[in-house]
Protein backbone atom coordinates (compact mmCIF):
# COMPACT_ATOMS: atom_id res chain seq x y z
CA UNK A 1 0.00 0.00 0.00
CA UNK A 2 1.32 3.36 -0.94
CA UNK A 3 2.38 5.70 1.84
CA UNK A 4 -0.15 8.45 0.95
CA UNK A 5 -3.01 5.99 1.14
CA UNK A 6 -1.84 4.73 4.51
CA UNK A 7 -1.65 8.25 5.82
CA UNK A 8 -5.10 9.06 4.46
CA UNK A 9 -6.65 6.00 6.08
CA UNK A 10 -4.92 6.78 9.36
CA UNK A 11 -6.23 10.34 9.25
CA UNK A 12 -9.76 9.15 8.57
CA UNK A 13 -9.51 6.72 11.49
CA UNK A 14 -8.47 9.53 13.77
CA UNK A 15 -11.35 11.67 12.56
CA UNK A 16 -13.83 8.85 13.16
CA UNK A 17 -12.39 8.16 16.57
CA UNK A 18 -12.48 11.86 17.39
CA UNK A 19 -16.07 12.17 16.22
CA UNK A 20 -17.02 9.10 18.18
CA UNK A 21 -15.38 10.48 21.28
CA UNK A 22 -17.13 13.82 20.78
CA UNK A 23 -20.48 12.10 20.33
CA UNK A 24 -19.89 10.05 23.46
CA UNK A 25 -19.00 13.17 25.42
CA UNK A 26 -22.12 14.92 24.14
CA UNK A 27 -24.30 11.93 25.02
CA UNK A 28 -22.68 11.68 28.45
CA UNK A 29 -23.33 15.39 29.12
CA UNK A 30 -26.96 15.22 28.06
CA UNK A 31 -27.76 12.08 30.04
CA UNK A 32 -25.78 12.71 33.23
CA UNK A 33 -27.17 14.80 36.11
CA UNK A 34 -24.83 17.30 37.69
CA UNK A 35 -25.62 15.87 41.14
CA UNK A 36 -27.49 12.52 41.03
CA UNK A 37 -27.86 12.54 44.83
CA UNK A 38 -29.41 16.02 45.02
CA UNK A 39 -32.68 16.13 46.96
CA UNK A 40 -33.37 19.85 47.11
CA UNK A 41 -35.66 21.31 44.46
CA UNK A 42 -35.70 24.85 43.15
CA UNK A 43 -38.55 26.86 41.68
CA UNK A 44 -37.24 28.01 38.31
CA UNK A 45 -39.15 30.85 36.67
CA UNK A 46 -39.18 31.26 32.89
CA UNK A 47 -40.45 34.66 31.82
CA UNK A 48 -42.58 35.17 28.72
CA UNK A 49 -40.32 35.71 25.71
CA UNK A 50 -37.19 34.46 27.48
CA UNK A 51 -34.70 32.60 25.23
CA UNK A 52 -33.01 29.23 25.62
CA UNK A 53 -29.69 31.13 25.75
CA UNK A 54 -30.77 33.18 28.78
CA UNK A 55 -32.25 30.13 30.51
CA UNK A 56 -29.08 28.12 29.88
CA UNK A 57 -26.97 30.79 31.57
CA UNK A 58 -29.27 30.82 34.60
CA UNK A 59 -29.34 27.02 34.82
CA UNK A 60 -25.55 27.02 35.06
CA UNK A 61 -25.58 29.84 37.62
CA UNK A 62 -28.08 27.93 39.78
CA UNK A 63 -26.01 24.74 39.69
CA UNK A 64 -28.43 22.73 37.53
CA UNK A 65 -26.01 22.05 34.64
CA UNK A 66 -22.24 22.10 34.40
CA UNK A 67 -22.09 23.69 30.96
CA UNK A 68 -24.76 26.21 30.05
CA UNK A 69 -23.64 26.58 26.44
CA UNK A 70 -23.80 22.82 25.96
CA UNK A 71 -27.37 22.83 27.25
CA UNK A 72 -28.25 25.66 24.87
CA UNK A 73 -26.81 23.77 21.88
CA UNK A 74 -28.77 20.66 22.84
CA UNK A 75 -32.01 22.64 23.24
CA UNK A 76 -31.40 24.39 19.91
CA UNK A 77 -30.97 21.05 18.14
CA UNK A 78 -34.36 19.87 19.47
CA UNK A 79 -36.13 22.86 17.86
CA UNK A 80 -38.83 23.03 20.53
CA UNK A 81 -40.10 26.31 22.05
CA UNK A 82 -39.51 27.23 25.66
CA UNK A 83 -42.56 27.44 27.94
CA UNK A 84 -43.13 30.35 30.27
CA UNK A 85 -44.06 29.62 33.87
CA UNK A 86 -42.74 28.20 37.12
CA UNK A 87 -41.07 24.80 37.12
CA UNK A 88 -39.77 22.60 39.90
CA UNK A 89 -36.21 21.56 39.02
CA UNK A 90 -33.38 19.73 40.74
CA UNK A 91 -29.70 19.07 40.04
CA UNK A 92 -30.57 15.35 40.05
CA UNK A 93 -32.21 15.88 36.63
CA UNK A 94 -30.08 15.29 33.56
CA UNK A 95 -29.87 18.09 30.97
CA UNK A 96 -32.19 16.02 28.76
CA UNK A 97 -34.75 15.80 31.58
CA UNK A 98 -34.39 19.52 32.33
CA UNK A 99 -35.06 20.28 28.68
CA UNK A 100 -38.15 18.04 28.64
CA UNK A 101 -39.58 19.72 31.74
CA UNK A 102 -39.01 23.23 30.36
CA UNK A 103 -40.27 22.39 26.87
CA UNK A 104 -43.13 19.97 27.56
CA UNK A 105 -43.71 19.75 31.32
CA UNK A 106 -46.63 21.11 33.30
CA UNK A 107 -45.81 24.44 34.94
CA UNK A 108 -46.61 24.75 38.64
CA UNK A 109 -50.31 25.51 39.10
CA UNK A 110 -51.64 27.78 41.82
CA UNK A 111 -54.99 26.79 43.34
CA UNK A 112 -57.73 29.36 43.71
CA UNK A 113 -60.81 28.27 45.61
CA UNK A 114 -63.65 30.33 47.04
CA UNK A 115 -67.05 29.25 48.26
CA UNK A 116 -70.49 30.48 47.32
CA UNK A 117 -71.65 33.66 49.00
CA UNK A 118 -68.43 35.71 48.99
CA UNK A 119 -68.63 39.27 47.73
CA UNK A 120 -66.23 40.76 45.21
CA UNK A 121 -63.78 42.09 47.80
CA UNK A 122 -63.68 38.73 49.58
CA UNK A 123 -62.99 36.99 46.27
CA UNK A 124 -60.19 39.50 45.63
CA UNK A 125 -58.60 38.53 48.95
CA UNK A 126 -58.76 34.85 47.93
CA UNK A 127 -57.05 35.75 44.64
CA UNK A 128 -54.44 37.77 46.53
CA UNK A 129 -53.63 34.72 48.69
CA UNK A 130 -52.51 32.79 45.59
CA UNK A 131 -49.74 35.30 44.90
CA UNK A 132 -50.78 35.47 41.24
CA UNK A 133 -51.84 39.11 41.51
CA UNK A 134 -52.90 41.58 44.17
CA UNK A 135 -56.38 42.23 45.53
CA UNK A 136 -56.23 45.84 44.33
CA UNK A 137 -55.31 44.84 40.77
CA UNK A 138 -58.03 42.22 40.68
CA UNK A 139 -60.65 44.67 41.99
CA UNK A 140 -59.59 47.25 39.41
CA UNK A 141 -60.08 44.64 36.68
CA UNK A 142 -63.48 43.74 38.14
CA UNK A 143 -64.50 47.40 37.71
CA UNK A 144 -63.19 47.68 34.14
CA UNK A 145 -66.50 48.12 32.32
CA UNK A 146 -64.91 47.98 28.86
CA UNK A 147 -63.47 44.55 29.64
CA UNK A 148 -66.70 43.38 31.24
CA UNK A 149 -68.68 44.40 28.15
CA UNK A 150 -66.21 42.50 25.98
CA UNK A 151 -67.08 39.44 28.05
CA UNK A 152 -70.83 39.96 27.72
CA UNK A 153 -71.31 41.47 31.19
CA UNK A 154 -73.14 44.79 31.03
CA UNK A 155 -72.95 45.51 34.77
CA UNK A 156 -70.93 48.27 36.42
CA UNK A 157 -68.65 45.69 38.01
CA UNK A 158 -68.19 41.93 38.27
CA UNK A 159 -70.09 41.50 41.55
CA UNK A 160 -72.20 38.34 41.27
CA UNK A 161 -70.41 37.10 38.14
CA UNK A 162 -67.32 35.65 39.83
CA UNK A 163 -68.39 32.05 39.79
CA UNK A 164 -67.45 30.13 42.98
CA UNK A 165 -65.35 27.11 42.05
CA UNK A 166 -61.85 25.65 42.30
CA UNK A 167 -59.45 26.96 39.66
CA UNK A 168 -55.82 26.27 38.81
CA UNK A 169 -53.58 28.86 37.18
CA UNK A 170 -50.00 28.84 36.02
CA UNK A 171 -47.92 31.87 36.94
CA UNK A 172 -49.19 34.91 35.05
CA UNK A 173 -46.66 37.42 33.64
CA UNK A 174 -46.56 40.78 35.43
CA UNK A 175 -49.33 39.71 37.84
CA UNK A 176 -51.94 40.42 35.17
CA UNK A 177 -55.39 39.96 36.81
CA UNK A 178 -57.36 39.70 33.57
CA UNK A 179 -56.69 36.01 32.79
CA UNK A 180 -58.02 35.15 36.26
CA UNK A 181 -61.08 37.34 35.89
CA UNK A 182 -61.79 35.93 32.43
CA UNK A 183 -61.63 32.35 33.73
CA UNK A 184 -64.16 33.16 36.47
CA UNK A 185 -66.46 34.92 34.01
CA UNK A 186 -66.16 32.06 31.51
CA UNK A 187 -67.18 29.57 34.18
CA UNK A 188 -70.16 31.76 35.04
CA UNK A 189 -71.23 31.98 31.40
CA UNK A 190 -70.98 28.23 30.88
CA UNK A 191 -73.03 27.67 34.06
CA UNK A 192 -75.90 29.97 33.07
CA UNK A 193 -75.88 29.12 29.36
CA UNK A 194 -78.91 26.84 29.70
CA UNK A 195 -81.02 29.26 31.75
CA UNK A 196 -83.98 30.70 29.84
CA UNK A 197 -82.80 34.24 30.73
CA UNK A 198 -79.25 33.71 29.40
CA UNK A 199 -79.83 35.54 26.09
CA UNK A 200 -81.17 38.72 27.68
CA UNK A 201 -78.62 40.39 29.92
CA UNK A 202 -81.13 42.54 31.80
CA UNK A 203 -83.22 39.50 32.67
CA UNK A 204 -80.11 37.51 33.55
CA UNK A 205 -78.89 40.34 35.76
CA UNK A 206 -82.14 40.22 37.71
CA UNK A 207 -81.66 36.47 38.14
CA UNK A 208 -78.12 37.03 39.44
CA UNK A 209 -79.32 39.65 41.92
CA UNK A 210 -82.09 37.38 43.21
CA UNK A 211 -79.71 34.40 43.32
CA UNK A 212 -77.26 36.40 45.45
CA UNK A 213 -80.03 37.07 47.98
CA UNK A 214 -80.98 33.40 48.04
CA UNK A 215 -77.32 32.43 48.50
CA UNK A 216 -76.95 34.65 51.56
CA UNK A 217 -80.26 33.64 53.13
CA UNK A 218 -79.90 29.86 53.21
CA UNK A 219 -77.20 27.23 52.87
CA UNK A 220 -79.73 24.38 52.63
CA UNK A 221 -80.08 23.31 48.97
CA UNK A 222 -83.70 22.17 49.29
CA UNK A 223 -84.73 25.59 50.64
CA UNK A 224 -83.28 27.70 47.87
CA UNK A 225 -86.22 27.43 45.42
CA UNK A 226 -88.62 28.18 48.30
CA UNK A 227 -86.66 31.27 49.42
CA UNK A 228 -86.48 32.42 45.79
CA UNK A 229 -90.25 31.93 45.66
CA UNK A 230 -90.80 34.13 48.71
CA UNK A 231 -88.90 37.00 47.12
CA UNK A 232 -90.53 36.43 43.72
CA UNK A 233 -93.94 36.54 45.38
CA UNK A 234 -93.10 39.77 47.22
CA UNK A 235 -91.86 41.36 44.00
CA UNK A 236 -95.02 40.28 42.25
CA UNK A 237 -97.34 41.95 44.76
CA UNK A 238 -95.16 45.01 45.34
CA UNK A 239 -94.11 44.07 48.86
CA UNK A 240 -90.75 45.16 50.29
CA UNK A 241 -88.18 42.35 50.23
CA UNK A 242 -86.91 43.17 53.76
CA UNK A 243 -83.70 41.18 53.25
CA UNK A 244 -81.06 41.63 55.94
CA UNK A 245 -78.06 40.63 53.78
CA UNK A 246 -78.75 43.44 51.30
CA UNK A 247 -78.70 46.02 54.11
CA UNK A 248 -75.45 44.56 55.44
CA UNK A 249 -73.89 44.64 51.98
CA UNK A 250 -74.80 48.31 51.62
CA UNK A 251 -73.16 49.10 54.95
CA UNK A 252 -69.90 47.64 53.63
CA UNK A 253 -66.91 47.93 55.92
CA UNK A 254 -68.95 50.06 58.33
CA UNK A 255 -70.93 47.01 59.45
CA UNK A 256 -69.75 45.89 62.89
CA UNK A 257 -71.70 42.63 63.02
CA UNK A 258 -74.83 44.06 64.65
CA UNK A 259 -77.76 45.03 62.46
CA UNK A 260 -79.67 47.77 64.25
CA UNK A 261 -83.08 49.34 63.75
CA UNK A 262 -81.66 52.58 62.43
CA UNK A 263 -79.87 50.62 59.73
CA UNK A 264 -83.23 49.30 58.53
CA UNK A 265 -84.69 52.80 58.48
CA UNK A 266 -81.84 54.46 56.59
CA UNK A 267 -82.87 55.52 53.05
CA UNK A 268 -79.30 56.61 52.27
CA UNK A 269 -78.37 52.93 51.88
CA UNK A 270 -79.41 52.02 48.32
CA UNK A 271 -79.31 48.34 49.27
CA UNK A 272 -81.78 48.84 52.13
CA UNK A 273 -84.67 46.65 50.99
CA UNK A 274 -86.65 47.66 54.11
CA UNK A 275 -87.01 51.13 52.58
CA UNK A 276 -86.44 50.79 48.83
CA UNK A 277 -88.87 48.62 46.83
CA UNK A 278 -87.88 45.96 44.35
CA UNK A 279 -84.53 44.27 43.95
CA UNK A 280 -81.39 46.00 45.23
CA UNK A 281 -79.21 47.86 42.67
CA UNK A 282 -76.98 44.84 42.07
CA UNK A 283 -75.87 41.43 43.32
CA UNK A 284 -74.52 41.23 46.86
CA UNK A 285 -72.30 38.14 46.49
CA UNK A 286 -71.23 35.35 44.14
CA UNK A 287 -74.09 32.85 43.94
CA UNK A 288 -73.49 29.20 43.14
CA UNK A 289 -75.24 27.08 40.54
CA UNK A 290 -78.05 25.93 42.86
CA UNK A 291 -79.00 29.49 43.79
CA UNK A 292 -78.86 30.59 40.15
CA UNK A 293 -81.18 27.75 39.17
CA UNK A 294 -83.54 28.60 42.03
CA UNK A 295 -83.64 32.28 41.06
CA UNK A 296 -84.16 31.40 37.41
CA UNK A 297 -87.22 29.30 38.27
CA UNK A 298 -88.53 30.21 41.74
CA UNK A 299 -90.87 27.81 43.46
CA UNK A 300 -94.51 28.83 43.12
CA UNK A 301 -96.22 28.96 46.53
CA UNK A 302 -98.07 31.35 48.82
CA UNK A 303 -95.33 31.92 51.42
CA UNK A 304 -94.40 35.54 52.16
CA UNK A 305 -92.20 35.15 55.26
CA UNK A 306 -89.50 32.93 56.66
CA UNK A 307 -87.60 32.77 59.92
CA UNK A 308 -84.53 30.79 60.94
CA UNK A 309 -84.75 27.76 63.17
CA UNK A 310 -82.03 26.78 65.62
CA UNK A 311 -80.69 24.09 63.24
CA UNK A 312 -80.12 26.54 60.40
CA UNK A 313 -83.25 25.64 58.45
CA UNK A 314 -86.20 28.00 58.03
CA UNK A 315 -89.90 28.07 58.84
CA UNK A 316 -91.99 29.54 56.03
CA UNK A 317 -95.25 31.38 56.69
CA UNK A 318 -98.15 32.62 54.57
CA UNK A 319 -99.39 35.35 56.88
CA UNK A 320 -97.88 37.95 59.19
CA UNK A 321 -99.59 36.48 62.26
CA UNK A 322 -98.21 33.03 61.45
CA UNK A 323 -94.78 34.55 60.93
CA UNK A 324 -94.91 36.45 64.24
CA UNK A 325 -95.76 33.23 66.06
CA UNK A 326 -92.86 31.49 64.31
CA UNK A 327 -90.49 34.28 65.36
CA UNK A 328 -91.58 33.83 68.99
CA UNK A 329 -91.20 30.07 68.73
CA UNK A 330 -87.86 29.88 66.95
CA UNK A 331 -86.10 33.11 67.81
CA UNK A 332 -87.31 33.74 71.39
CA UNK A 333 -85.99 37.28 71.27
CA UNK A 334 -88.30 40.04 72.45
CA UNK A 335 -90.78 41.65 70.08
CA UNK A 336 -91.28 39.82 66.79
CA UNK A 337 -90.37 41.75 63.68
CA UNK A 338 -92.76 41.51 60.69
CA UNK A 339 -90.38 40.52 57.90
CA UNK A 340 -88.42 37.65 56.44
CA UNK A 341 -85.86 38.07 59.19
CA UNK A 342 -83.67 35.69 61.11
CA UNK A 343 -82.98 38.13 63.94
CA UNK A 344 -84.49 41.16 65.62
CA UNK A 345 -82.49 44.40 65.56
CA UNK A 346 -81.82 46.41 68.69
Amino acid sequence: MKLWLKLTLAGLALVVLGAGAALFEAWHFVETPLDPAANATQIFVVETGESWRAVSVRLEEKGMVSWGEGFRLYARMQKNPLQAGEFELTAAMSPRKLFEVLAFGQPILHRLHFAEGLNMREVALAVNATGLTTADRFLAACRDQDFLRSQGVGATDAEGYLFPETYFFARIPKQDPYPILKALLDRFKSTVAQLPQSQDFQELHRVVILASLVEKETAIPSERPTVAGVYAKRLQIGMLLQCDPTVIYGLGENFDGNLRRHHLQDPANPYNTYVHPGLPPGPICSPGKASLLAASSPEEHSFLYFVGRQDGSHHFSRSLSEHNNAVIKYQRRGRPFPASRTSTPD
